[in-house]
């Protein structure tokens, strides 16, 4: 599993693996019932605290994505269709909110905004 850890992007590390755990799964990278890495072995391979990995699998557990037995390990859970169409919007609204962000501090109007999405979207 490849995880990439950013100091400069101003997100927590432990939400960096979480969100890049759940983009694996939802891309269809890591499948149902298949094992994740221990907390241990990531935080060794990652070289970071055991703490902040613990945090990443206990936030992929909590939104339905994984789940963990003691002894055993974490293991990709079954991903339900409306879960997977959510997640899906709520990346969508955050990136949204980015470019609406950028378009504000640019000047660019909603009409042209739309024009541009048009154009990223073929034309349709």
């Amino acid at each position: 599993m490849n995880i990439n850890i950013s100091n400069e992007n101003g997100q927590s590390i432990y939400l960096q693996i979480a969100n890049q755990i759940k983009t694996l799964i939802l891309e269809g990278k890591l499948t149902e019932g298949e094992m994740l890495p221990s907390m241990r072995n990531l935080a060794v391979e990652l070289r970071i605290s055991f703490m902040t990995t613990k945090r990443a699998y206990e936030e992929l557990e909590r939104d339905g994505f994984i789940e963990s037995f003691t002894g055993r390990g974490s293991f990709v859970k079954a991903q339900n269709l409306e879960m997977f169409r959510e997640e899906q919007i709520k990346q969508i609204e955050s990136l949204l909110m980015e470019v609406g962000e950028k378009a504000r501090k640019t000047g660019i109007t909603m009409q042209e905004l739309h024009e541009l999405l048009d154009l990223v979207n073929g034309g349709e």
